[in-house]
């Protein structure tokens, strides 16, 4: 079991006592997607999944979800949050074992979702006057984040019978800073034409690749990653979506390995779970 570098009430106690410089972000991976963003003004969380629920659904099947980084804290452990972001249905975007008491610790915050999933999340028990659904080209502003919304390909770009986006990648602007998280999602035809048009200080993209043989849906690997990151050229490049089960991983190795590729002023930025960054200007 990987553990991470600050967990429990360590970490719980420095995520509460740091405040930001101006014109700088904190940020906190705390495994597979899900990252902790902190401003002067607000807490947001996009993608956590911090609880063993698929583990738990998977035991016993041909396709077992055995952990290999501990949970650095629970959903309960977090107050203060003021805006959640997921991406998609998935548990380990929209953690059933994670949101639900997030959203009880912190009374404040708002989840915002794809508009196609609302209906799913009032399912989890969620209150429905605390979600947010946005599609493609949408966008939210609070607690001084702007949110917008961007279409993901988990596979392909699927939409619901009323043509909302199922996938959602999301950029987050605050404190001048601009960055792009994308969720799930392939480097697809006209992704990096959607993000060109911006300058980003940080893109955080999946790198554990696809094999439909093992059930791992479609999302980039480390060379299609950086190949995105070195048309679109942010600041930072920063991987996600490995080291949280076995049956679905890459060695973060592979990326460091082509990461060696990207342009000069983009440089990769490996984190470890529990680990803070600050991005400053």
């Amino acid at each position: 079991m990987i553990e991470p570098v600050r967990q429990g009430s360590e970490l719980v106690q420095e995520i509460a006592g740091v405040i930001p410089t101006a014109g700088s972000l904190c940020v906190w991976w705390l495994g597979q997607s899900g990252f902790l963003i902190k401003s002067r003004q607000g807490l947001l969380a996009i993608d956590l999944y911090l609880s063993e629920h698929l583990t738990a659904k998977y035991t016993g099947t041909n396709r077992p979800h055995i952990r290999m980084t501990r949970a650095p804290l629970r959903g309960g452990d977090l107050r203060g949050v003021d805006l959640v972001l997921a991406s998609h249905k998935h548990s380990d975007h929209l953690d059933p074992g994670t949101v639900p008491d997030l959203l009880a610790a912190s009374p404040r915050a708002v989840l915002v979702l794809p508009e196609a999933i609302r209906e799913y999340a009032r399912g989890l028990g969620l209150p429905p006057e605390r979600l947010v659904g946005l599609d493609a080209g949408g966008a939210f502003e609070g607690a001084g984040f702007r949110v917008r919304a961007l279409p993901s390909a988990h596979e392909r770009l699927d939409v619901d019978p009323a043509g909302h986006h199922l996938y959602l990648g999301y950029v987050v602007e605050a404190e001048r800073l601009r960055l792009y998280h994308s969720g799930d999602s392939l480097a697809y035809d006209g992704l990096a034409d959607r993000l060109e048009g911006d300058r980003f200080d940080v893109l955080f993209l999946p790198i554990n690749g696809r094999d439909p043989a093992r059930g791992v849906p479609g999302n980039m690997s480390a060379a299609e990653a950086v190949d995105l990151a070195a048309r679109v050229r942010p600041r930072f490049l920063v991987p996600h979506h490995y080291d949280m089960f076995t049956f679905n991983t890459v060695p973060v190795a592979t990326f460091a390995s082509e990461a060696r590729r990207l342009p000069e002023g983009v440089s990769p930025r490996v984190l470890r779970c529990g680990e803070r960054w600050e991005i400053t200007p």
